[in-house]
């Protein structure tokens, strides 16, 4: 598999992190919200609800990486879709509302239900790009990026990944974040972009943490989690 950093992200940005999702020792510290299946049959990182997919939003799921990320950030992961039907967004610079930290105690409890995320106590972006549940997604496959507090899709773009049965092996995805633009691209294909005023949908949104979510009864593997970004400086004045 071909981990190749994309000619996408800035030169000058540095690898911040980097996960292989090999095995059950990488995601030690990752969090599940809702009732999720971690496996690694191939040595890759497998995600699936553990719930029937009749039971609705009940059974979706968002596994979170710990790490807390920056403002400006490039986030590299690999996907390969196993079983669809089903849908597949990345949560990124989410943060509670009045900006602690995502896992803050005080914020409402979230079990994977989608309004949790997006009418719920926290602030993020969230990419859906792997979008097979209903008929009309399967007839027309696109990307959507949304803006959360809220449900405003700001941006939408074709979305080039096969269905299960020609899906071949991975595909490279990553999300650029920089000042107010972000752009979404597979194997190196822009997708979308997309320029954040501050005002139509809310203020600018900052750092904060990214997680996989998906929708029952996708199974899907992951591979290759990689963040890229401008190092914070050590001691010296500010």
């Amino acid at each position: 598999m071909n981990n190749s950093r994309s000619g996408l992200i800035p030169q000058q940005w540095e690898l911040l992190y980097s996960n292989p999702l090999h095995s059950a020792e990488d995601v030690a510290e990752f969090r599940m919200e809702g009732q999720g299946a971690v496996t690694f049959p191939k040595g890759w990182m497998r995600l699936e609800s553990t719930r029937s997919a009749a039971e609705g939003q009940k059974a979706n799921l968002v596994f979170w990486c710990p790490e807390e990320l920056p403002a400006d950030v490039a986030i590299s992961w690999r996907f390969r879709p196993i079983r669809e039907p089903g849908l597949a967004i990345m949560f990124f610079s989410s943060k509670g509302a009045d900006g602690q930290d995502l896992f803050d105690p005080a914020l409402p409890r979230r079990t994977g239900e989608y309004e949790q995320y997006h009418h719920g106590r926290i602030n993020a972006f969230h990419i859906s790009y792997f979008r097979r549940m209903w008929a009309e997604e399967r007839q027309f496959h696109t990307c959507n990026l949304r803006k959360s507090y809220g449900f405003h899709m700001v941006a939408q773009g074709a979305d080039p990944l096969p269905g299960v049965l020609d899906a071949a092996d991975f595909y490279h995805l990553l999300v650029l974040k920089k000042g107010s633009s972000i752009t979404f691209a597979i194997n190196d294909l822009q997708v979308l972009s997309w320029k954040d005023d501050g005002a139509a949908y809310g203020p600018l949104l900052g750092g904060g943490k990214l997680g996989f979510r998906q929708m029952a009864p996708l199974i899907a593997e992951y591979a290759e989690l990689s963040v890229y970004g401008v190092p914070a400086k050590k001691g010296g004045s500010k």
